[in-house]
């Protein structure tokens, strides 16, 4: 069976926004309805950026998100408030502020990276290894496409 130009595009354009919308519904419904409904999806994804091992610069940790370090430092103190964060200033240079996941923290990362894991393994379940090229080759082309459209990385240099 053949598919039109036409019909393929509008295929692929509802099939792109149904899933990023329905990955965030999701993501929230998640969290809202488990053991870390003290947080929004924003301050998970945070989480993520910080990572789970080494502390890392609010700098870092902004770039990452591509948001401000004024937008993050927000966030920031609504996690330590709610102890998945610790703050310190970095001995070597008081300027720089360092921030670190608790043991919370690392737990909701986990729990996160979990919902991920499960999602991509669903994605690519049944596949092929030359299928898997395409779907990878596919997303990266779509990534770069906003990241140069929308300068994602330089936003926040310039």
């Amino acid at each position: 069976m053949v598919i039109s130009l036409d019909k393929t595009f509008n295929v692929i354009n509802e099939l792109l926004a149904d899933t990023f919308n329905d990955i965030l519904l999701i993501e929230q419904m998640a969290l809202s309805e488990g053991m870390f409904n003290d947080i929004s999806l924003t301050e998970m994804h945070t989480i993520e950026a910080i990572g789970m091992y080494d502390a890392k610069s609010m700098s870092e940790v902004a770039a990452d998100l591509n948001i401000t370090v004024g937008t993050l430092t927000t966030a920031i103190n609504n996690l330590v408030k709610k102890e998945y964060v610790v703050r310190e200033r970095s001995e070597e240079d008081r300027r720089v502020v360092q921030v670190q996941l608790t043991k919370k923290g690392k737990l909701a990362y986990r729990v996160h990276a979990k919902f991920h894991s499960d999602m991509v393994s669903s994605a690519i379940e049944g596949l092929t290894k030359s299928e898997e090229v395409i779907l990878v080759n596919a997303l990266e082309k779509l990534n770069n496409f906003f990241r140069d459209k929308y300068h994602l990385k330089s936003k926040l240099k310039g």
